[in-house]
């Protein structure tokens, strides 16, 4: 008999056709949550009925749980967990009405939030009504991502010193990229970040404007430095993740290279290190039909830690952390400067400077 009772809002709309204006990811939610013992898919949300009912036909959701808005669901279903797979604009609202409607635990897609503001005010409505929150930064639990972490806490490489990221872009890939750098770090807090962005071709996703290429550098409390190049300087670091140590580096996802390799203490020779065929994005999809098994770990960590005396690693803090590094670089480029934690601003400095006629296109001056 399953625990808990799951409704997912934001269902998208063809999952086999993902776009940048809706990627399906409720599919992928739902997928895992179907073959999690302790849950059970009761009721879905969209503001497009046929959505809905696509969705619902899917995992087999009764007329009774399809619903075109969000609060109503809250309301008549009272669900035990919630999967929001809304666009970030959405996350802030419904984060705190599912909380304050008594959801227990609230799972989130990522980016946090679409401003500063709406991140730290999800994670306080959370925690006045004691309701787990979290991220699905389904990575983090991938073998290239688990065995680097490994290979650190084994002391392989020495003391970390150094994250270079070379991936995509600052937002969106970066609620990625960004918060596996603190995972590798230990889950440090960031103290400052300098950056700067080049915006001329206009690039949308999700409602939320991407720059097109992007250079920060930000340091831990603990003293492991961060550096991402995104956009078509992303090649710069040669790799996905090039983590320095005091003696010795861990290469994840080079050019041409394996998935992960490891140049230990006391070696010059970079060795390649079985990662079982994953990748940055799959765990392979076997029988999976949306997804992949990424999704599964992550789904199933998240109801693990609810119905147990633990945090998840997906938990609100370190979506802070990571969302704190994202507009906070977003101001450096803002103030023409370094930005020194903890933030003191509470919009989206990108998407007010695109507004403003500051950085983008000529169309959008």
């Amino acid at each position: 008999m399953a625990t808990y009772d799951v409704a997912v809002v934001g269902t998208g709309a063809e999952p086999e056709n993902p776009t940048v204006d809706s990627w399906s990811m409720a599919y992928r939610h739902a997928e895992a949550y179907e073959r999690n013992d302790d849950t059970r898919l009761v009721a879905a949300a969209d503001r497009h009925p046929d959505r809905v009912d696509a969705f619902a036909d899917r995992f087999d959701i009764p007329e009774e749980g399809r619903f075109d808005d969000a609060i109503e669901l809250f309301d008549a279903v009272e669900p035990d967990v919630v999967s929001l797979t809304v666009p970030p604009e959405a996350h802030a609202d419904l984060t705190v009405a599912a909380a304050r409607g008594g959801v227990d635990a609230i799972h989130c897609e990522k980016p946090m939030a679409a401003t500063w503001a709406g991140a730290q005010r999800m994670a306080q409505a959370a925690w006045r009504a004691d309701a787990q929150l979290t991220f699905h930064r389904m990575r983090r639990f991938g073998r290239p991502f688990r065995a680097a972490t490994e290979l650190l806490d084994a002391g392989e490489i020495g003391d970390l010193q150094r994250i270079e990221i070379g991936w995509d872009d600052f937002y969106d890939t970066g609620a990625h990229s960004i918060d596996l750098a603190g995972m590798f770090a230990g889950e440090p807090q960031a103290e400052w970040v300098l950056a700067q962005l080049d915006y001329r071709e206009e690039d949308v996703r999700f409602g939320m404007h991407q720059e097109n290429q992007m250079l920060a550098q930000w340091t831990y409390d603990n003293g492991v430095d961060g550096l991402l190049s995104t956009g078509d300087r992303s090649d710069l670091v040669g790799a996905a993740f090039h983590l320095v140590g005091s003696d010795g580096a861990i290469r994840i996802d080079t050019d041409d290279g394996p998935m992960l390799e490891c140049r230990r203490a006391g070696s010059g020779t970079w060795e390649t290190v079985d990662v079982d065929g994953e990748t940055l994005h799959h765990a392979g999809t076997g029988n999976f039909e949306y997804g992949n098994a990424y999704h599964q770990r992550a789904i199933d960590d998240v109801i693990d830690a609810l119905g147990s005396d633990r945090e998840s690693e997906l938990r609100a803090q370190n979506g802070l952390n990571t969302a704190e590094i994202i507009f906070g670089g977003y101001e450096s480029v803002r103030r023409r400067g370094r930005v020194d934690f903890p933030l003191d601003i509470e919009d989206n400095p990108f998407e007010a400077m695109v507004q403003a006629g500051e950085v983008g296109p000529d169309d959008e001056s």
